[in-house]
């Protein structure tokens, strides 16, 4: 916890090294300090938890945004993280309808992990990435600050290019998130 004469009325609260931290105005009393570091652990939490869906959270929300951006038509039969996608997002294999994303996703924002799922759903029905695909993935509306969200992303974990060829997922018929 960290209290500041500065801060009047705000609260905030993050990870840092490992810990949680709560910065709170250095009025506060004991009682309202108390109730304010509990507000603020249990936000983070819920933020921490859209942030990481299960298996079956990322197989609901695929069908949402398939649903609401691609009029249903992609319903993938499995969606799932995947620990071993070091130079890729997602996969997708359209035989058999499954979508894998990069566990390194886990944490990012929900709009970053959305324009994931929405790239590997239009897969479901374009394999390649001409004109059709991206017209497709363009109905996600944050789709261009997503992909520059990932760039930059990688850029500053000094990861491979998000137009690496090979595959770590181990599967030939993936596609990546380019």
């Amino acid at each position: 916890m960290r209290r500041s004469l500065r801060r009047r009325r705000t609260v905030t609260a993050f990870r840092e090294n490992g810990r949680i931290v709560v910065c709170l105005p250095s009025r506060l009393s004991k009682a309202e300090e108390r109730r304010w570091v509990q507000v603020m652990l249990d936000r983070l939490a819920a933020q921490e938890k859209r942030r990481r869906p299960s298996d079956e959270g990322l197989l609901a929300r695929a069908g949402e945004l398939s649903r609401k951006y691609l009029d249903g038509r992609a319903m993938p039969s499995s969606v799932r993280w995947s620990s071993t996608q070091r130079a890729r997002w997602g996969s997708c294999t359209p035989t058999d309808g499954s979508i894998r994303l990069s566990s390194r996703l886990q944490g990012l924002p929900t709009w970053v992990i959305d324009y994931v799922l929405v790239h590997e759903l239009a897969h479901l029905l374009v394999n390649d990435h001409g004109p059709e695909f991206w017209a497709l993935v363009g109905k996600y509306p944050r789709a261009e600050r997503a992909r520059g969200f990932l760039d930059g992303y990688s850029h500053a974990a000094g990861a491979a290019p998000a137009d690496a060829d090979e595959d770590d997922s181990g599967d030939a018929d993936g596609d990546d998130v380019t």
